[in-house]
């Protein structure tokens, strides 16, 4: 590009632009799953199961079926007859053992919320009403709830097509971790409890199948982050050509992870679009969600850390339990957040010595999956919570033994550096977002103030956490599982007759706002105005295949693609343009949507040209003409993932007669390479936070010793609202990604990431004079009561074996 086109396009990478369709869905004209409605649409609700374990030795539904506007009762047997079952599987991982899934339960039903049976009516409340009239007769079982005791020896299996309760375990290590602990200043110990939490995304997931038997074609239109992993899903499943399948998604309100997974009631709902030959549609209520979206973070640590008189990191150990549901999650498993949780302790830091060990145990509960980060912030939580129990113990600030220990800076072209778990990292860039984090916060002015309150009964803390969060994550994840994910994103750009550009692209937007970042880039790249550029995606029937938008992936590999479409085409494009003025294409550019010459005086419109390639090629002095439509795919080949990274820190206040925590202030500064939108990219952190915030402090997914889910409502999970948010204050250090043109890294996770890690720290620190600290998150005024007047709560400190 030359320089008056850089000059012209300048700030539209880098510039805060607010997202295209932003008044539209203010506005009320959003075009969600619920808005779509079809001739002849029926509804479907599920029956599901009020036990966590029992079997069905009878289905009586004659009465529902006979209900007016019922069009049919459906059961597990009546779906076999269209839909094969599944079992998740990992190649990597072939001791994960699951249990066979089916869309409807058949025999037996193993958490509560599973799906039983379908009743699909003409309205929602007619298939409702009909719901209350289905007998079964059921015989409870003794259900499996804690994952400890699952993987006791002598304990049932929680499902009756697996061996034993242990879903998943991982050992890894490094260095001679008996001889730093033997040989260390201090030794801190200290167990962890996270709770279970779902995603609460602001539109619950929902599904509209349609199969026309004339053609043997299934359309579904599904709230969803995946539509091409789907219709692999859905064609398999069902038997039919994949051509034959086609998957859309709407506008989707929210999905942090939760709308990443195949659904066996979704599955179901495209089931008996077969069956039945006409479109069913399924909406889930905030009810059911609950107990029938997939679950996360549900584990417990217990960890030690072992340092010198200086301050050095010698040797980490960890030993975490992760709570599965009973089944693993389809098609990409449960295990992913164990794995992280495990690979990513202490990354960010030097550390000689490590030994670790992960653990999944399979229960009577809802399914656990991808949840916004995905075991990240465990693991940043258990590294950060034990630095500062150690600086503590040695009279460190816990700033400077961060600063000792940090992963160092290094030059863009030097090799990655194995982090203490033994996943690479890329360049990082540690101490120059804390250098940067520090003077944000005026951290020796609030250390300052924090003393001066504590003589006065006030107690104040300040906690930081430093994170190193994997990004663009692509290929080497899901292939080599054998697991039908695509690693890679597509862009389709088309230069129409009016000199627009159409943008097609796998990479779904859920409301962060990936599509006016790519329309940012494509414009960036061809020269032409902003609001020439439309980008549209989520329909496997037009858009390049790709994966979809997780994992922090949707700019950092698809704003790859872009580029290298956006230049290919510029260049067809000037090839035209050249021929069309009889002249060399050296010199020309295009600067705002108009064809510059050596000069830089306008010498046609992208329009014109557009109108003789479309309509007037004879018009065009060349034996081929360049298509207008060109198509780039991209996938990471040098790693398997970029590695963004950056610091958290939190101020919070501690009412020690109440118990209450109030997030006074939150700070991040983030490196997540390129920066291609800051407005976007800062309340991507800003939410990642409040999410962090509601984990720390509010939500969790309580059960009963029976499998009950006892808080499945908005009544009773609490979720953080505008009232419980702080200030939260962003800023960047800026390393490009090494490995691509435009240099970007993902940024959706970064907030939630240090969150819970930085307020657990910073509770902590308000409550180090009392001699007592919290360990169960989330941490609520009981359990800050609980570790502060009954020593029998006070469990903090782990009880791993010595070496």
């Amino acid at each position: 590009m030359s320089a008056a086109a850089q000059t012209a396009a300048a700030g539209l990478i880098g510039r805060s632009v607010a997202r295209a369709d932003a008044e539209r869905f203010v506005a009320g004209r959003g075009r969600y799953l619920d808005d779509l409605v079809l001739a002849d649409m029926q509804h479907v609700v599920f029956y599901r199961s009020p036990f966590a374990r029992a079997r069905l030795h009878a289905i009586n539904v004659d009465a529902a079926a006979a209900m007016p506007g019922v069009s049919a009762v459906v059961t597990g047997a009546d779906l076999a007859t269209v839909c094969a079952g599944w079992t998740t599987r990992f190649a990597m991982w072939p001791e994960h053992v699951s249990a066979p899934q089916n869309p409807l339960a058949i025999d037996e039903v193993f958490w509560q919320g599973e799906a039983v049976a379908a009743v699909v009516a003409a309205t929602r409340a007619q298939a409702e009403d009909a719901l209350e009239l289905i007998e079964i007769y059921w015989e409870e079982g003794e259900p499996v709830v804690d994952p400890s005791a699952a993987l006791e020896a002598g304990c049932p299996p929680c499902h009756p097509a697996i061996e034993h309760n242990l879903a998943l375990e991982r050992k890894i290590g490094k260095g001679d971790v008996a001889a730093a602990f033997a040989g260390a200043a201090q030794v801190v110990r200290r167990r962890f409890s996270f709770g279970r939490q779902t995603g609460v995304p602001l539109e619950p997931r929902g599904i509209l199948a349609s199969f026309d038997r004339r053609t043997g074609e299934l359309d579904i239109q599904q709230s969803h982050q995946a539509p091409f992993q789907m219709q692999e899903i859905y064609a398999s499943l069902l038997g039919l050509p994949l051509e034959r399948v086609r998957v859309a998604s709407p506008d989707v309100g929210g999905a942090f992870g939760i709308k990443l997974h195949a659904y066996a009631d979704e599955i179901a709902v495209v089931a008996i679009a077969m069956l039945l030959g006409r479109p069913v549609k399924f909406q889930a209520d905030r009810l059911e969600s609950f107990v029938s979206d997939v679950h996360a973070r549900d584990a417990s640590v217990e960890a030690q850390l072992a340092v010198d008189a200086e301050g050095h990191l010698l040797g980490l150990d960890v030993d975490l339990l992760f709570c599965f549901g009973a089944v693993s999650a389809y098609p990409r498993s449960s295990i992913g957040e164990a794995l992280q949780a495990l690979d990513l302790c202490g990354s960010a830091y030097r550390i000689e010595a490590f030994r670790g060990r992960v653990r999944g145990a399979f229960v009577n509960k809802v399914p656990t999956g991808a949840y916004r980060a995905v075991g990240q912030p465990i693991a940043c939580a258990v590294i950060e919570q034990l630095i500062d129990d150690a600086a503590a113990a040695i009279g460190m600030d816990p700033v400077t033994m961060r600063r000792r220990n940090h992963l160092p800076a290094r030059p863009a072209e030097a090799p990655m550096l194995p982090a203490a778990g033994g996943i690479p990292l890329g360049p990082l860039s540690l101490d120059a977002c804390m250098d940067q984090l520090l003077e944000n916060m005026d951290y020796r002015q609030l250390r300052a103030t924090q003393d001066a309150l504590r003589q006065r009964g006030v107690y104040r803390g300040i906690g930081l956490c430093t994170f190193v969060e994997l990004t663009g994550v692509g290929a080497g994840l899901y292939g080599p599982n054998q697991v039908r994910v695509a690693g890679k994103e597509g862009v389709r750009l088309s230069l129409l007759p009016s000199g627009h550009i159409q943008c097609r692209t796998s990479a779904t937007d859920q409301g962060q706002g990936t599509r006016t970042g790519l329309a940012q880039i494509v414009a960036h790249a061809m020269g032409s105005p902003l609001e020439t550029v439309a980008v549209a995606a989520g329909d496997t029937s037009r858009d390049p295949l790709g994966g979809g938008a997780w994992a922090s992936r949707g700019i950092s590999l698809a704003g790859e693609a872009a580029l290298l479409a956006a230049a290919q085409l510029r260049a067809n494009i000037l090839s035209i343009a050249a021929a069309l003025g009889e002249q060399s294409q050296d010199g020309l550019d295009i600067v705002d949507g108009m064809i510059t010459g050596r000069d830089g005086e306008a010498l046609m419109s992208l329009a014109e040209v557009a109108l003789k390639a479309h309509y007037d090629s004879t018009a065009i002095k060349l034996d081929v003409i360049p298509e207008l439509t060109v198509e780039r795919s991209y996938a990471p080949t040098g790693k398997p993932y970029f590695a963004a990274n950056g610091v958290q820190a939190a101020q919070v206040e501690v009412d020690i007669e109440t118990g209450m925590i109030r997030v006074l202030d939150v700070w991040v500064v983030e490196d997540c390479g390129r920066i291609v939108n800051p407005l976007l990219t800062d309340e991507q952190i800003r939410g990642g936070v409040v999410q962090g915030i509601g984990a720390a402090l509010f939500e969790q997914c309580i059960y009963s010793e029976n499998g009950q889910m006892s808080n499945a409502s908005l009544a009773d999970y609490l979720i953080p609202m505008a009232s419980e948010m702080p200030q939260i204050h962003v800023g960047h250090v800026t390393t490009p990604e090494r490995e691509t043109s435009l240099g970007a890294k993902g940024v959706g996770e970064a907030g939630t990431v240090g969150a819970i890690g930085a307020i657990w720290c910073a509770v902590n620190d308000a409550l180090r004079p009392l001699g007592q600290g919290v360990w169960q998150q989330p941490f609520t005024p009981a359990h800050v009561l609980d570790v502060l007047h009954h020593p029998e709560m006070r469990q903090g400190e782990a009880r791993l074996p010595p070496f």
